[in-house]
């Protein structure tokens, strides 16, 4: 039976798969909290925190397929000084090494269409990107494509349902008349299962939609027919895209967390590519009616169910700080480190210092002789596009050998861009004199220093470019010249000939 990790297990496309995958596979089922999850033929739960490589590594020893279905597009710490692109962008860079680490065959990655456009969403841009990343490690990706997911507990179709059966009427802003590819789950869990079965050499990525598009409006129509549920509409175009996402947020309920991102995609035309089409994958073969019909269903089924789930409080980690930053093209990941410690002195006029030798990272204020942050190099999970630091001392936090709390530099793969990441961070200040003020200034310190790592690729760029302007016309003027005497010498040997035959 072929191996296979299955990320997002507890979730509900991740559940969905799971029951169909265990039939003919072998499935090491993964999530943040296993405390009520037993194992079962063809399935054992494995518990990791993704955002550590050293976690995702360990669970996936022996695998052959890796299944990713992970999106952060809510907060996973007590506090999350990121967004979901970066904590995404990290996430997708763990997965790929550790899948490269254990010599895993075929990485599967559920993803969003991408509408031919060089102005996507944020929402799309990660995705975008997340597939990217999971295909630099010499991992062939298989990536499915997919749109609105009609299934009861999805991301968009629950929003979608409750605004149905909540407006008393649909005001219709002009992205209504946007085009989209709803899709049922049960296609979504059949074109997945068939990727397992897929052996790629490379990476790809495939649309899967169900049989027809149609525009947001016709989707509201079509849901309120479903429903039984009278919806008049009236046209508005002028209203923004952010007034509508408010809206969408206050009738729905849901986290701006998560209705923000998938707003901000309502501007595209969600359409399946004709050159990402694959036959018996890519169109669905449950139409709209059917699958809002079988969400209703499902989600009737899952309420009658008797007997009350135990929950299980899961123990978040205190910080997770994430900072985007530009790499200039001469700098490795250890020059980064090392700006980054000069930045500290710098933006402190000296009241803080920042030394790194060979094994170590002090962050201390020296007049005072104190130690605020003292971190020691892994050299083990260090490399050449990674620098790992382990917070095991100082005034600033709780630490000890033993702990995961931790700073790194980490770039992006085939990229100019990089990652520093403060994880597990577990400040000794009171949690809330901690948020007004370490938190604060910790937030506004990395801020400035990506600003500042954005002027110097921006200076290199302009060096670069500035000795173009003087380097091209010395080569184009060169290139004339040995041109021009090359012809010389030719006429003058033409001549030479012509006397001759004379």
């Amino acid at each position: 039976m072929t191996k296979v990790l299955l990320t997002g297990a507890s979730g509900y496309i991740g559940g969905h798969l799971k029951e169909k995958l265990k039939q003919d596979s072998k499935i090491i089922a993964i999530s943040r909290n296993i405390d009520n999850k037993e194992n079962e033929k063809n399935v054992t739960w494995k518990s990791a925190d993704l955002f550590s490589l050293n976690q995702t590594s360990n669970v996936m020893k022996g695998v052959d397929t890796a299944i990713y279905l992970v999106h952060s597009m809510m907060p996973s710490a007590k506090l999350t000084q990121a967004n979901f692109e970066d904590m995404d962008a990290l996430l997708a860079d763990n997965f790929a090494r550790a899948a490269r680490e254990n010599g895993v065959k075929h990485i599967i990655f559920m993803s969003g269409l991408i509408p031919k456009t060089n102005t996507l969403s944020p929402h799309l841009r990660s995705r975008l990107e997340c597939e990217k990343i999971l295909g630099s490690y010499d991992v062939p990706v298989s990536t499915l494509r997919a749109g609105l997911i009609i299934g009861s507990k999805g991301s968009s179709y629950p929003i979608l349902k409750k605004l149905v059966e909540r407006l008393p009427m649909l005001v219709l802003p002009s992205w209504s008349y946007n085009m989209t590819l709803p899709v049922s789950i049960g296609d979504v869990i059949d074109g997945l299962i068939a990727l397992t079965k897929r052996a790629p050499k490379d990476n790809e990525s495939i649309d899967i939609g169900g049989p027809e598009h149609m525009t947001y409006k016709e989707l509201f129509r079509r849901t309120s027919n479903v429903l039984e549920k009278p919806l008049p509409m009236v046209d508005l175009p002028i209203i923004p895209i952010w007034l509508s996402k408010y809206w969408v947020k206050l009738i729905s309920g849901t986290p701006k967390e998560m209705v923000y991102p998938l707003m901000d995609s309502l501007i595209h035309d969600m359409a399946r590519n004709k050159a990402k089409t694959v036959k018996d994958i890519s169109i669905g073969k449950i139409n709209y009616e059917e699958s809002v019909e079988k969400a209703l269903q499902e989600e009737k089924d899952t309420k009658s169910k008797k007997g009350k789930t135990k929950k299980h409080s899961l123990k978040i980690k205190d910080v997770r700080a994430i900072t985007r930053i530009d790499i200039p093209n001469d700098y490795t990941i250890n020059d980064i480190a090392n700006e980054y410690a000069e930045f500290l002195r710098h933006f402190t006029f000296n009241f803080v210092k920042g030394e790194i030798n060979d094994n170590y990272f002090e962050i201390k204020i020296p007049f005072l002789n104190k130690m605020l942050l003292l971190l020691e190099k892994d050299h083990e999970a260090s490399d050449n596009n990674r620098v790992l630091y382990r917070i095991i001392g100082g005034d600033f936090a709780y630490s000890n050998n033993g702990g995961d709390a931790r700073l790194e530099f980490r770039r992006i793969l085939d990229s100019d861009k990089g990652l520093v990441a403060l994880q597990e961070y577990q400040p000794t200040l009171p949690w809330s004199v901690y948020k007004l003020t370490q938190a604060k200034v910790h937030k506004s310190v990395m801020n400035l220093f990506a600003k500042k790592m954005s002027g110097l690729t921006t200076r290199e760029q302009n060096k670069t470019h500035s000795m173009s302007k003087i380097v091209k016309p010395i080569v184009i003027a060169t290139v004339i010249f040995t041109l021009f005497k090359k012809y010389k010498k030719y006429l003058a040997r033409a001549n030479k000939m012509s006397n001759a035959e004379l």
